[in-house]
């Protein structure tokens, strides 16, 4: 894979066009089919990659668009869970599940993941991310856990991801990024969630990313904090870059990373997704350059705070062409320096 220093990037998710939230409701109370709701998503994944594209994001996502929120579409295919009532009165709601038993891998794609991906890579050139949400999230989101254990749920979710995980390499995946959008409200597990993290990536050849930011449900924080949380437990992850939200944040977290010596890549996050106002590309350089400050630019990936679904489909476009300007800025900098290849 060729890319430019400072590449773009995305964290995965993408805005749900509101014609698209109403007939994913209307799924969800059983009044559009299965086969109906396929085609769907897949026409919004195709816009939303010819968006990314056009933006010039350099490693694209499919937008997460298939699920209707952080962690519904894995947990309901998710062996050993069931989702007693499977209605719900809008999409992005949470389902309620419990364990009936726990979970184990079935099947060869037990979650079905790795043919949402080659559907994916079939409609673009660029570098496709594939991510999706870790065993410490999907866990937290059961309540009823049968009289298991949270630790063993957890850590059998992780065995059927790693299960998943070798599907999605086996069909052409090259770059994986693990979401655990709920380990900010739970700091004090961050070596559990970095256990599973293990599991998780074990065996499978791929370049791993964990994103961990403090929440985005409805373009709003869960959780406010610092990194440190993670550390120094992340620095045993197997994983080769983070990715994190800065943009928002400020610089504080910066020197968290360069305190601990995270020895691997960073995804940098320099666009603030729970705002619709529009960065100027002269403000996403300046907040590169204050990263460079703290690693080189050979480690730094470019991408927004986290996923773009709380904000219009426009604003999300202007971000990213943003994103992508700021970035060219500093890297025609540092080439003419001489800095970078």
């Amino acid at each position: 894979m060729s890319l430019p220093p400072l590449p773009t990037t995305v964290v995965g998710s993408y805005p749900v066009p509101e014609w698209m939230e109403r007939l994913k409701t209307d799924h969800c109370r059983g009044r559009m089919s299965d086969g109906q709701l396929q085609d769907v998503h897949d026409m919004a994944i195709k816009a939303a990659l010819r968006d990314q594209e056009l933006a010039g994001i350099d490693i694209v996502s499919d937008g997460e668009l298939r699920r209707d929120n952080d962690v519904d579409y894995t947990l309901a295919r998710m062996p050993g869970i069931e989702i007693p009532d499977p209605v719900k009165d809008f999409y992005f709601d949470y389902h309620e599940a419990r364990v009936a038993s726990l979970p184990v891998p079935e099947g060869p794609s037990p979650l079905g993941l790795a043919a949402d991906y080659a559907f994916t890579a079939a409609h673009t050139a660029a570098p496709v991310k594939f991510s999706f949400t870790g065993p410490f999230s999907l866990a937290c989101r059961v309540r009823d856990l049968g009289g298991h254990d949270r630790r063993d749920l957890v850590m059998a979710m992780a065995a059927v991801l790693n299960a998943e995980a070798r599907a999605l390499a086996a069909a052409g995946a090259t770059l994986l990024q693990i979401d655990e959008p709920f380990l900010a409200g739970h700091p004090r597990h961050a070596g559990l969630a970095v256990d599973a993290v293990n599991v998780v990536t074990e065996g499978v050849a791929a370049t791993w990313a964990l994103h961990v930011c403090y929440g985005n449900r409805y373009a709003r924080p869960s959780w406010e904090g610092h990194y440190d949380f993670l550390f120094p437990e992340v620095l045993r992850a197997g994983v080769g870059q983070l990715v994190l939200e800065f943009a928002r944040k400020g610089d504080d977290d910066l020197a968290i990373i360069e305190k601990f010596g995270w020895p691997g890549d960073l995804g940098l996050g320099v666009v603030d997704v729970k705002t619709w106002e529009v960065e100027s590309p002269a403000l996403v350089a300046s907040r590169i350059r204050r990263a460079l400050r703290h690693l080189p630019a050979d480690r730094l990936f470019v991408n927004p705070d986290c996923g773009l679904r709380g904000v219009t489909g426009a604003v999300a476009r202007a971000k990213l062409a943003a994103m992508v300007e700021g970035a060219r800025l500093v890297r025609d900098e540092l080439i003419s320096q001489g800095a970078t290849a």
